[in-house]
């Protein structure tokens, strides 16, 4: 007990160190403006005595990008030794590079703040998440959208759905929130106990408990570039969360079977009018809505079924989340 005792006493003593980590997929176009925005706030978080600007870093996780991506974190790096770097072997997708930059920041800092290399979350709400932490020792601190005007009718209108959804098949997570958050060490160390290859972090990290608050901003359209995000990466990374990641082969034949399923829609329609015009022979109507339906209706349900064998393969091959090629600490 006297250890945890000098443990606090010696956090309380000396300022906070923060690692702002940012996950990087062919991103040239954005990274030096947000890099130099985001040395620039822990400058000035530092002046305000809210973390010891020296000792913090900016953890960039770059997930086998195309581009000069690397290049400009190495640049950066050799100008300012707090930009970090981690280049994965592969591209593994936006939430292991998050997960990995998340684990290599681990050793440096107090408490972490995750956001997109596109900064249109925006970073000034930072000043705010730390304060949280330092003042009220919440260790988990979600950045929530106040409004998504930003955003397109459509995007806005699929990603409530989305949400809504979500609820309804008892996934906890919080609404509006993407990966704009705060995790303490102690918070960190704990993500870093769920083993699972199936990464969806909105879904994780509120199970890991802790002390948590939300902080609200107004999302900025991008700076420079384009979305990472098309619709099909989307609706991928939606049912992903749901069924909690890929298995490509089976998901097809879930597609299939909603095509065939509209095809079937499109066919009553022919069916009906041969019907009603007399065109037919006595029961061809029924045989042939039922056979469409149900066939599709099979096939549906056997790509649901998929999802789930597919996650259960991954999960037993145990194979390692990620592969770190190069570091730039």
């Amino acid at each position: 007990m006297a250890e945890l005792n000098n443990n606090t006493h010696h956090h309380s003593a000396r300022l906070t160190r923060l690692a702002v980590v940012v996950p990087c997929y062919n991103e040239e176009e954005a990274l030096s403006f947000s890099l130099t925005k985001l040395l620039e706030l822990i400058d000035r978080m530092g002046e305000k005595q809210l973390i010891d600007a020296q000792n913090s870093c900016v953890v960039c996780s770059d997930d086998g990008s195309r581009d000069n991506t690397w290049g400009i974190i190495s640049e950066f790096h050799a100008r300012d030794p707090r930009v970090k770097g981690i280049s994965l072997a592969h591209n593994r997708g936006h939430q292991y590079a998050l997960l990995a930059g998340l684990l290599e920041a681990l050793p440096l800092c107090d408490c972490a703040i995750s956001i997109d290399a596109d900064l249109q979350d925006d970073p000034e709400v930072m000043v705010e998440m730390v304060e949280l932490f330092n003042n009220q020792g919440v260790e988990i601190v979600y950045g929530v959208r106040s409004s998504r005007a930003s955003d397109t009718w459509f995007k806005r209108s699929t990603a409530h759905a989305f949400y809504s959804f979500q609820r309804k098949m008892g996934l906890e997570t919080i609404y509006d929130h993407a990966d704009y958050r705060l995790m303490s060490a102690r918070a960190i160390e704990l993500l870093a106990q769920y083993n699972e290859s199936n990464l969806f972090l909105r879904g994780i990290v509120p199970q890991i408990g802790l002390k948590t608050a939300t902080v609200t901003y107004t999302r900025h359209p991008r700076i420079a570039g384009e979305s990472k995000y098309p619709l099909a990466k989307m609706l991928s990374f939606s049912v992903d969360g749901i069924t909690s990641f890929t298995s490509r082969p089976l998901r097809l034949i879930f597609f299939v079977g909603i095509a065939l399923l509209v095809l079937d829609i499109a066919m009553s329609v022919y069916v009906f009018i041969s019907y009603f015009g007399h065109d037919t022979i006595p029961g061809w109507t029924s045989l042939m809505l039922s056979v469409w339906f149900l066939g599709s209706l099979i096939l549906v349900a056997l790509g649901v079924v998929g999802e789930y064998i597919g996650k259960i393969f991954n999960e037993v091959k145990n194979r390692p989340r990620f592969a770190i090629k190069e570091k730039i600490f």
